[in-house]
């Protein structure tokens, strides 16, 4: 039996420690925070969704340039293996109307305190409230705690220290003054800034349902939310890394929305009969296409007050509604984050090349993904490449 840290509570450090106390050795888990799962926690808030049930050529594209090296790592441990562990703790789960998988509680809470629970009857020590601070010169773990300093000198460790998002629930990011060869986190699924008119801040908290957004060559369809600030929710999130880009780049870009997506032009040319009875262009698109006040109020944020009284020109119109994002938020209110260890300094068993024994999983990974369960799932499948990196060291090093 070999001594094993991981560093780190969320979801990578737990899945990972479950899969190394699963084989037979004494883990220990050390978080800086009171208790583990935070972020797990928040992000149930929202009903969790753990995964999507998209066919698997899908699933990996939405990893964009990581997409090929996170692929084996998702094919050992794919959508189907996730589900099927949470529902080995009793969290039956079920796939929603836009192909996501969440459990049936709607909640994290439920899930983690079965984890917990598994966690230790297989013996697994838990430590908070000790802050990872690096290595001593000697080499050995180094933590600060409210009773001072302690050190810890494992056979093997995990680091699954999230990226930089949310900071507030652990994940600041500090580790990167321990680690070379790190990429500057970025906000990832964030919102974006608008200067809308002061009519249009009326809407904030509004949704926009069912909308198509389009820029350049990327295209994202689903829900939109209108805050104080501009635009945020599920399709501003899916294209949030082009957009984030485009904008550091060039300082402002136009996104397009298209607030009838399952109509053609034609379609709607036809149904803004001209012969509309002197109805005004407000009454006529919210009678002909049931379009909401914010969607009316979206149109003419983009087009101008007056609207085009001729039907072929309103329709597309409604079709490419172009809205100019001029910032986003920051790390502190992304969901996710880019950046972080840069996938060259880990080898295939995410082992730090410069630090043998030490194996990195998670968000501490220069990778991002959308909103959707792209995020937990590619959290749980480098949390087992890591673990069983880390099996296939000790049983070298440390043999039975």
């Amino acid at each position: 039996m070999a001594a094993v840290a991981v560093i780190g509570g969320g979801p990578a450090g737990l899945f990972a420690a479950e899969t190394l106390a699963g084989a037979g050795h004494a883990v220990t888990v050390y978080d800086q925070m009171p208790s583990v799962g935070r972020k797990f926690l928040m992000a149930g808030r929202g009903g969790l969704n753990l995964t999507h049930s998209e066919g698997i050529e899908s699933f990996v594209a939405r990893y964009a340039g990581a997409s090929q090296r996170l692929r084996p790592m998702l094919d050992a441990f794919p959508p189907s293996a996730l589900i099927a562990w949470a529902e080995g703790l009793g969290q039956p789960t079920f796939v929603g109307s836009s192909g996501r998988v969440f459990p049936k509680a709607l909640k994290a809470s439920p899930l983690l305190r079965a984890w917990l629970a598994r966690l230790s009857s297989l013996g697994v020590e838990i430590r908070t409230r000790h802050a990872w601070r690096g290595w001593t010169d000697g080499g050995a773990l180094r933590f600060e705690t409210p009773e001072g300093q302690v050190t810890a000198t494992p056979d093997a460790t995990v680091l699954a220290l999230g990226g930089a998002s949310w900071p507030r629930l652990g994940s600041d990011g500090v580790w990167t003054a321990w680690v070379s060869d790190t990429v500057a986190f970025r906000p990832a699924n964030m919102g974006f800034d608008v200067p809308w008119s002061p009519v249009m801040r009326q809407f904030a908290g509004q949704p926009l349902k069912s909308v198509a957004l389009g820029f350049g060559d990327w295209t994202a369809r689903g829900e939109a939310v209108v805050t104080a600030y501009g635009l945020e929710g599920g399709a501003i999130y899916a294209l949030s890394g082009p957009l984030r880009d485009a904008v550091e780049a060039q300082g402002s870009v136009d996104l397009s929305f298209d607030l009838r997506p399952d109509m053609t032009a034609r379609a709607l040319a036809v149904r803004l009969d001209p012969t509309r009875g002197g109805q005004s262009t407000s009454t006529l698109l919210r009678k002909a296409l049931n379009l909401s006040p914010v969607e009316i109020n979206l149109l003419r944020e983009a087009h101008g007050k007056d609207l085009p009284s001729q039907p072929g020109a309103l329709a597309a119109a409604i079709k490419a509604a172009p809205i100019r994002l001029t910032g986003f938020q920051p790390l502190a209110r992304a969901i996710s984050s880019a950046g972080g260890l840069a996938l060259t300094a880990i080898d295939e068993d995410l082992q730090l090349r410069d630090q043998p024994g030490v194996f990195v999983a998670g968000e501490m990974l220069d990778w991002e993904a959308p909103t959707g369960g792209y995020l937990l799932q590619a959290t749980f499948a480098t949390a087992l490449a890591a673990a069983n990196g880390a099996l296939r060291r000790l049983s070298v090093t440390r043999p039975r």
